[in-house]
């Protein structure tokens, strides 16, 4: 191999170790922007007024799933045997419903002082009642149909993302028009 050969392989390592570095930093300023940008956002949802308008969707949310509850696990009661779904819609929404009231009762105190509870007990609790709530209801419709299950599965994570993108937009815009 020539001098010149090692020369031009050097020189393009040495560029793209550059390019590769100027990369880097423009993805770090980015991601510090961009959590810098999350946390501003989150700071704003647990103050004044989206504070409050969170613990009234939270309310209506926990009320809402214990409402479906009630009504999807009705026809289970009277029967002598339950196929797997049935039994799975049975013990998701057994684990549920207690969660849920107590999730409205801390909600409600959440509400008379005015801000959320910081208690991981609570986090936990919220993810384990509203994703045992979910099972319930994708089960209880797989036992109607295995297609309903997947199309109640496929529409409820679609609708998590339409609240997503629904109430991110709406901060946003709300916050560059201030």
């Amino acid at each position: 191999m020539s001098d010149d050969s090692e020369r031009e392989y050097a020189r393009m390592a040495d560029e793209a170790r550059r390019e590769a570095d100027e990369a880097a930093g423009r993805a770090k300023a980015e991601a510090e922007r961009t959590a810098a940008e999350a946390d501003r956002i989150v700071a704003e949802s647990q103050s004044g007024e989206a504070k409050d308008e969170t613990l009234r969707q939270l309310g209506v949310m926990y009320g809402g799933l214990i409402g479906i509850a009630v009504v999807m696990i009705q026809p289970f009661m009277g029967s002598a045997t339950l196929d797997l779904p049935a039994k799975i819609s049975s013990i998701a929404f057994a684990v549920s419903v207690p969660l849920l009231a107590a999730l409205i009762l801390v909600n409600r105190q959440e509400m008379f002082r005015g801000q959320r509870s910081p208690s991981v007990m609570v986090t936990v609790t919220q993810a384990v009642a509203e994703g045992a709530a979910f099972v319930g209801i994708v089960a209880g419709f797989w036992h109607i149909d295995w297609v309903a299950g997947v199309v109640v599965l496929a529409s409820g994570s679609v609708a998590v993302g339409v609240h997503s993108a629904g109430w991110y937009r709406l901060e946003a815009s709300r916050q560059s028009a201030s």
